[in-house]
Parts: structure tokens; sequence; C-alpha cells
């Protein structure tokens, strides 16, 4: 299943692993649209093999598993993370290398 989460990963320039009751997935999508991204979003309670890639997303180091934001197909890591790199100025570079940024 982990592969299957690179594939989907890989789909989009910014994608994330949320579930729609969460917070943290809540305040990470907001981010990314004050930015001017529109990332690809897996609502993980809202599809049917959303336990499965819950649990891919731990095996790979996730905790918690959501969000999980990925950015040009590498794992960026969840809200802490995301935060972080926006606090320090380097998410917006990354976003534009990835494509999802073009200003």
């Amino acid at each position: 299943m982990e592969s299957s989460v690179l594939r989907m990963a890989k789909k989009n320039p910014v994608v994330i692993f949320s579930k729609s009751s969460c917070c943290m997935s809540y305040s990470i999508k907001s981010l990314f649209s004050d930015l001017a991204v529109y990332p690809a979003v897996y609502e993980l309670d809202e599809i049917p093999t959303g336990r499965e890639i819950e649990q891919a997303l731990a095996r790979m180091g996730c905790n918690p598993t959501v969000p999980a934001v990925f950015v040009g197909g590498a794992l960026v890591g969840g809200e802490s993370e995301v935060m972080s790199r926006h606090l320090q100025g380097s998410l917006e570079p990354m976003l534009k290398r990835a494509g999802a940024k073009w200003v």
C-alpha cells in the first residue's frame, strides 16, 4: 500500500492526506489556500481505502497520520513540519520547485 500512496502523492505537485473532521488538516488546507496553492486532497474518512492508506502513512513515519503533506512527490510531514517550514520561509520555494506556485 505504501507504493500506492507514493503513486497518489506523485500525481499532483501538492497532495494532502486528510480527514474531514480533523482541525489540523483544516489548518493545513487553509494555509495552502491562503498561499494560492490548490493541492489534491484525499479525505481518508470519505474514501473506501482510507483505513489502509492511513496504516501505510503510519508505516512511512507519519505520526499523527493526518494531515500528511507531500510536495513534489516527497513527504514533507504533518502540520508541525509544514508550519515550521512556512515560518522559516522554506515552504514557498519548495512549492515553486514542485510547480505548485509560480509567483
